[in-house]
């Protein structure tokens, strides 16, 4: 087996190498840390003030994950194209890139739902404001996750 031979049937099928998931997975657990935190000083806020703690603010610490959704249909978009192991490098940056985007996405959403949290437990109870704006976050990674995946050439 030449080493063409081999580098072709060790590339074939393998994508972005988990480039655009294990990056997107990175903002996510980000994210969700920081939203997460939030919820908890929120939480304190609201009980030590003698509010009941709104369990409302678990949707700002979940809405990150959704990047790792996104991250893996990317990567399966990218392994079953099965481009020639000549794109490697072009699909490992692909992956980079476009998980790096949706990592972005996450980071803020967790960020945005942060203050969130912090706008519940201050008494500003618009949550419905404070969801869309997330979902205009979301948006980010939903973009780059459909565009990436148009522009991936078709192979017959």
């Amino acid at each position: 087996m030449g080493f063409l031979a081999f580098i072709e049937t060790t590339v074939q099928g393998l994508g972005d190498m988990g480039m655009s998931l294990s990056i997107a997975a990175i903002g996510s657990a980000i994210g969700t840390g920081i939203a997460g935190m939030a919820a908890i000083g929120a939480w304190k806020k609201m009980i030590t003030s003698g509010q009941k703690a709104a369990t409302a603010l678990l949707i700002f610490v979940g809405a990150p994950l959704s990047q790792v959704i996104y991250g893996m249909i990317l990567k399966n978009a990218i392994a079953d194209a099965n481009l020639s192991p000549d794109s490697y490098v072009w699909q490992i940056i692909i992956g980079l890139f476009a998980g790096a985007a949706m990592a972005g996405s996450a980071i803020f959403q967790g960020k945005a739902g942060a203050r969130a949290c912090d706008a519940i437990a201050s008494g500003a109870n618009d949550t419905a404001k404070y969801i869309m704006i997330i979902g205009v976050v979301e948006t980010v990674a939903l973009f780059v996750m459909i565009f990436t995946m148009t522009g991936l050439p078709i192979v017959q």
